[in-house]
C-alpha cells in the first residue's frame, strides 16, 4: 500500500521530475522541480490555494513516482519527453504532434534526397517544419522538385552508380541521374545547399549564387543553361515578393501568440527569417481547460522546441511565461548560442504579435464547427456504441480482430486498435498463426485471443515486480470492448478464452450482409444498433474494414514472401545471403527474371558460375 504522507517525507531536496498515478497506475500528470520535496508537498497542502484544476487532480493522485536529474535544464528536458511520451491527462498537450509531418534532407549521404517524414532521427540529416498543412508541405516539395532536378530514387549511392541505366526522371528532366554518373557530388551538394537556404527563407542568397551560375553559362555560351537559370530566378523571386517585410534587422524570430475556446486552444506561429515573415503554423492544445496563459504558453513553448529541428535567435511572445531563465538557458544549449525569449510592449514587435493572436483567434472560431463535427465522428460515435450494447462504463478503448488465409495457407490474425473513436496505429499487432493446421478460423481466433491476453497477464505481473507503470508495457492496456470480424462461432471463441483467463471484457461480432457490407454487432448472439447512417454504425464499419485492411496486407505479404522464396529456393548455388544480395540488387524476383547475364555478374557476393546459373533457369524456363 502506497503511503502518500510516508513517501512525501523521502523525496530529496534535488532537481527532477515526478509523476503522478491513479488508481489504475495510469501517469495523470508529470511536472518538473528546482526542489522534488518542496514541489511535490505543495500539492497535498493548501488546497484552498490550488486552481481549481490541480484541486480535480489531487482527489486522483493514489501515488507518485520521482526521477532525480542533475540539473534544472535536465529536468526540463527529461518532462518534456515524458509529457510526449505517457500524454498525461492533466498536462496541457500539443495535439497529435507526433503526426505533424516534417522536410527531410538525408545530408549525410553522398548524394542526399529531400523528402517528407514524420520521424524525427538523431541522424544527422536536416529537417525543416513542422508543419501543419499538409498541402502546404507538397507544395513546397512540388516545388523544389521543379526547381532543382534531384533525385526521388532508393538507389545505394555512389555504390551502384553506373550499374544501371537512368529512369524516367532523368528524361523528363527532373533527375540530373547521379546513378548515371552525369553529374558530381560536387555539384549536386550545390543544389542541395540551395535548397537548405531556400527552405531557411534566404531567397536573396539563392538567387545571388543562382545569377551567378547563370552569368558563368551565358559566358560559356550554354544559352539552354543560363534559360534554365534564369526561370529558376524569376520563381523565386515571385515568392520572396510575397513575404512581407516586418523589420530591417534581418534577423531570425518566431513570432508565437493564441487564443483559446473551452478546453481547446490554437497558437499561432509566424517564422520570420532574414526580416521577412516566410510561413506560418498553427497548433492545438486541449487540456487547457481550467489554465492560465501563462500555463498555456509555457507548456507550448516547452513542448514546441522539445520537437523542432530549429530554433531562431529570438522568440517573441504575447505572454509571459514561467521559467523564463531556464528555457532561454535550454534553448540557448541546444542551439549553440544565446537564444532570446521577449515579450514586447509597443513598437513593430508588439504589432506583429497582435497579428499573430488575431489570426489565431479567427483560425481558432474556423476550427470551432469543424472540431464539434469530427467530436461527432469519434467520441459521439463511440458514446452511441456504448449505448447500443448498453454498457456502464465509458469506452475509451476498442481492440478489433480479424484472421486472413487463403485455404489455410498463410493464417494470421491482426488486431487493430481505436481510442476515443481514432484508430492508434502503434498499438496495432500482427499475429502468425502457429497452433491451427488448415482452414479453421475458429481456433484461429482463439489462439490470437489466447496469446493476446496471456501476454498482458504475464507483462502486467513483470511490471509490477519492477514497479514500474503499465504505460511500459506492450499488451498492458487492456480494451473496452473488444469486436469480432465475424459472426457466433468467432463471438463464442474470443469469449471462451476470455473466461479462462477470468477477463471480463464484453465481446461483440462485426457481422455482414450478403454482398460482404456490414450490417451490425452482434452481442450475447443477438443483432443490435446503432441504426444505420449514424455516426456508430459508421465508425463500426471503418473498424471492420481497418482490420480486414491489416490481417489481408499480412497474409499477402508473408504469401508474396513464401512465392518469392519458393522461386529463388529451386536455384542451386543460391543461399539466404545470395538471395538477399539479389533482393537488395534487383528489388524483385520480376527485375531478375529481366536481367542480363552481364548485370546479374555485377551482383555483390554471386560469382560468374552462379550467375549463369540464375541466368539460365530463368531464361530456359
Amino acid at each position: 500500500m502506497f503511503d502518500i504522507q510516508e513517501e512525501l517525507k523521502k523525496l530529496p531536496q534535488k532537481p527532477g521530475v515526478y509523476l503522478m498515478k491513479d488508481q489504475f497506475e495510469n501517469i495523470i500528470y508529470v511536472g518538473k522541480a528546482v526542489n522534488l520535496r518542496n514541489r511535490v508537498r505543495q500539492y497535498f497542502q493548501n488546497s484552498r490555494n490550488h486552481s481549481p484544476k490541480v484541486q480535480k487532480m489531487v482527489l486522483h493522485i493514489k501515488e507518485f513516482e520521482y526521477i532525480v536529474t542533475d540539473s534544472e535544464v535536465e529536468a526540463l528536458i527529461l518532462e518534456c519527453n515524458l509529457i510526449k511520451k505517457y500524454h498525461p491527462k492533466y498536462n496541457i498537450r500539443l495535439k497529435d504532434d507526433k503526426h505533424y509531418p516534417y522536410i527531410k534532407i538525408s545530408v549525410n549521404e553522398a548524394f542526399p534526397k529531400v523528402f517528407m517524414t514524420r520521424k524525427l532521427l538523431k541522424d544527422k540529416a536536416k529537417y525543416f517544419g513542422p508543419y501543419t498543412d499538409g498541402m502546404a508541405l507538397k507544395e513546397t516539395l512540388e516545388l523544389i522538385k521543379k526547381l532543382w532536378p534531384i533525385r526521388t530514387c532508393n538507389r545505394n549511392l555512389p555504390r551502384d552508380i553506373g550499374k544501371e541505366r537512368p529512369c524516367l526522371q532523368y528524361h523528363i528532366g527532373q533527375c540530373k541521374a547521379p546513378c548515371a554518373g552525369l553529374i558530381s557530388e560536387e555539384e549536386y551538394k550545390k543544389m542541395i545547399a540551395e535548397i537548405i537556404s531556400f527552405l531557411d527563407g534566404k531567397y536573396e542568397d539563392v538567387i545571388e549564387d543562382l545569377e551567378k551560375q547563370m552569368v558563368a553559362a551565358s559566358e560559356a555560351l550554354n544559352f539552354e543553361k543560363a534559360a534554365h537559370l534564369r526561370d529558376q530566378i524569376q520563381s523565386i523571386k515571385r515568392i520572396a515578393q510575397k513575404q512581407k517585410m516586418i523589420n530591417a534587422s534581418m534577423e531570425d524570430q518566431d513570432v508565437i501568440a493564441f487564443a483559446k475556446k473551452e478546453d481547446e486552444a490554437l497558437v499561432q506561429v509566424y517564422f520570420v527569417r532574414g526580416g521577412k515573415v516566410v510561413g506560418r503554423e498553427h497548433f492545438l492544445l486541449d487540456g487547457v481547460d481550467e489554465t492560465s496563459s501563462k500555463d498555456i504558453m509555457t507548456s507550448f513553448i516547452k513542448q514546441f522546441y522539445a520537437g523542432t529541428t530549429f530554433i531562431p535567435k529570438e522568440i517573441i511572445l504575447q505572454e509571459e511565461i514561467e521559467e523564463l531563465e531556464i528555457i532561454q538557458s535550454w534553448l540557448s544549449e541546444r542551439k549553440g548560442h544565446k537564444v532570446y525569449i521577449t515579450i514586447p510592449k509597443k513598437g513593430e514587435k508588439s504589432k506583429l504579435v497582435e497579428m499573430a493572436g488575431k489570426n489565431a483567434e479567427l483560425t481558432l472560431s474556423q476550427f470551432g464547427e469543424e472540431m464539434k463535427r469530427k467530436e461527432q465522428r469519434t467520441k459521439g460515435a463511440v458514446e452511441e456504441i456504448q449505448n447500443a450494447i448498453g454498457l456502464e462504463n465509458t469506452i475509451h478503448r476498442i481492440e478489433a480482430y480479424d484472421i486472413s488465409n487463403t485455404q489455410g495457407i498463410e493464417s494470421v490474425g491482426s488486431m487493430v486498435v481505436f481510442e476515443d473513436g481514432k484508430p492508434k496505429r502503434s498499438d496495432y499487432r500482427k499475429f502468425k498463426i502457429k497452433s491451427v493446421l488448415g482452414p479453421n478460423d475458429y481456433a484461429s481466433m482463439e489462439e490470437v485471443i489466447r496469446r493476446r491476453f496471456t501476454h498482458a497477464l504475464e507483462e502486467l505481473k513483470v511490471l509490477k515486480e519492477k514497479g514500474l507503470t503499465v504505460e511500459e508495457g506492450k499488451f498492458t492496456k487492456l480494451p473496452q470492448l473488444i469486436l469480432i470480424d465475424g459472426g457466433k462461432g468467432q463471438v463464442h471463441a474470443a469469449q471462451k478464452v476470455l473466461d479462462e483467463l477470468n477477463i471480463s471484457i464484453p465481446v461483440c461480432g462485426m457481422v455482414k450482409d450478403d454482398k460482404h457490407r456490414t450490417r451490425g454487432l452482434l452481442y450475447h448472439d443477438e443483432e443490435i444498433g446503432p441504426p444505420p447512417g449514424t455516426e456508430g454504425f459508421k465508425l463500426i464499419t471503418r473498424i471492420q474494414d481497418e482490420a480486414h485492411r491489416f490481417a489481408i496486407e499480412y497474409h499477402r505479404k508473408l504469401r508474396s514472401k513464401a512465392q518469392i522464396q519458393s522461386v529463388l529456393d529451386e536455384i542451386p548455388g543460391v543461399g539466404t545471403v545470395r538471395k538477399k544480395a539479389l533482393l537488395e540488387h534487383f528489388g524483385s524476383v520480376q527485375r531478375l527474371k529481366e536481367a542480363s547475364l552481364e548485370e546479374i555478374q555485377q551482383v555483390e557476393g554471386i560469382p560468374d558460375s552462379i550467375a549463369e546459373q540464375i541466368f539460365s533457369f530463368f531464361h530456359q524456363r
